[in-house]
């Protein structure tokens, strides 16, 4: 299903998360942090180039490696994105929902 974020329909599914990275911006994802009622800082942006890092490898993202990650700490992850910081950043970040996140 199409969504119209930053002006531009991207494409998303059920949840919400983007289907097609190569459509994520920094717009969007500023869009998308509105919808969490989160207002996007140099500090959340370090953890979503991390994030993104994370999942061009293919590595698995759980709570605990992003806490371990040395950009944040897991109190610091909760402050940055509170309700679901995995669910919400992963979001924002463009990329699909971790396996770990129910």
């Amino acid at each position: 299903m199409n969504k119209v974020i930053a002006g531009r329909a991207i494409e998303v599914n059920e949840e919400g998360y983007l289907k097609n990275f190569s459509q994520w911006s920094t717009e969007v994802a500023h869009e998308i942090a509105k919808e969490h009622n989160l207002n996007l800082t140099p500090k959340h942006m370090k953890v979503i180039d991390y994030l993104q890092e994370q999942h061009k490898s293919e590595s698995p993202l759980t709570i605990r490696k992003v806490g371990k990650s040395g950009v944040v700490d897991i109190k610091e992850f909760y402050e940055l994105f509170p309700n679901g910081p995995l669910k919400t950043s992963t979001k924002i970040a463009g990329i699909p929902k971790p396996a770990s996140c129910i």
